[in-house]
């Protein structure tokens, strides 16, 4: 799993002598998709979507590039070019309608792309058998394996939109299309509202998740619309 190795070192070496750089681009990252503290119970899925987001798009394996092994510094150039999207699961090409026999379909609701995964850590496994009609937000990046055999990786790091959001996350990304919006700022702004979801007690997904929070500011839970009553928030 090569590149999924590689990936794994750069972020191991971030906690290694690069920690204020790291603490930099982590500040970065939440001023774009919102806070998370080591006391949040979506601390280690924040955590993991960082260092996914530094890995790539902050190009962080050049900070540490002589620390890495040739076979490692040829993945620097796939993993800055990852595809990110807002994925689904779909299944394809088995009798039966079971999963694809050479990898999972993933479909790009942002893009439109279908792409066949092969390739995955054991984690990012579990959480997309478990993930049953969810949208994620997730990085993956083509190459070749050790055998020259074609591989298409599912980057560790992806987060997953709750399920009764799908509908308000499909009419958000309506409107991101019509503003012209980047993949990048209209994910982030997802990821914004997954936060103030996650933040507020008993609140429906309709509330975090509107047209109106596709802003470049993080969603402040104060700003978002709560009917009070006796059993707090509904």
């Amino acid at each position: 799993m090569g590149v999924l190795d590689a990936a794994a070192r750069i972020v191991q070496l971030g906690g290694a002598g690069h920690d204020h750089r790291a603490a930099e681009m982590r500040a970065h990252f939440e001023a774009r998709t919102g806070t998370f503290s080591a006391e949040d119970p979506w601390f280690e899925e924040r955590s993991r979507a960082f260092w996914c987001d530094a890995v790539t798009r902050g190009r962080f394996g050049r900070e540490v590039e002589a620390e890495l092994s040739v076979e490692d510094r040829d993945w620097l150039g796939p993993l800055e070019r990852a595809h990110r999207g807002l994925f689904r699961r779909a299944l394809r090409g088995t009798e039966g309608g079971s999963r694809a026999s050479h990898g999972e379909v993933l479909v790009d609701l942002w893009s439109g792309a279908e792409i066949m995964v092969n390739t995955f850590d054991d984690v990012s496994r579990a959480e997309l058998d478990a993930a049953a009609e969810q949208l994620l937000d997730a990085r993956i990046v083509g190459g070749e394996d050790a055998d020259g055999e074609p591989m298409v990786a599912l980057l560790p790091g992806a987060v997953f939109h709750p399920r009764s959001a799908t509908a308000a996350i499909e009419e958000v990304v309506k409107a991101a299309r019509a503003r012209s919006m980047s993949t990048h700022d209209t994910l982030d702004a997802l990821l914004r509202m997954q936060r103030a979801l996650h933040a507020l007690s008993r609140v429906k997904a309709a509330y975090a998740y509107r047209t109106e929070a596709l802003s470049t500011q993080p969603l402040a839970a104060a700003h978002l619309p709560v009917r009070r009553g006796s059993k707090g928030p509904t």
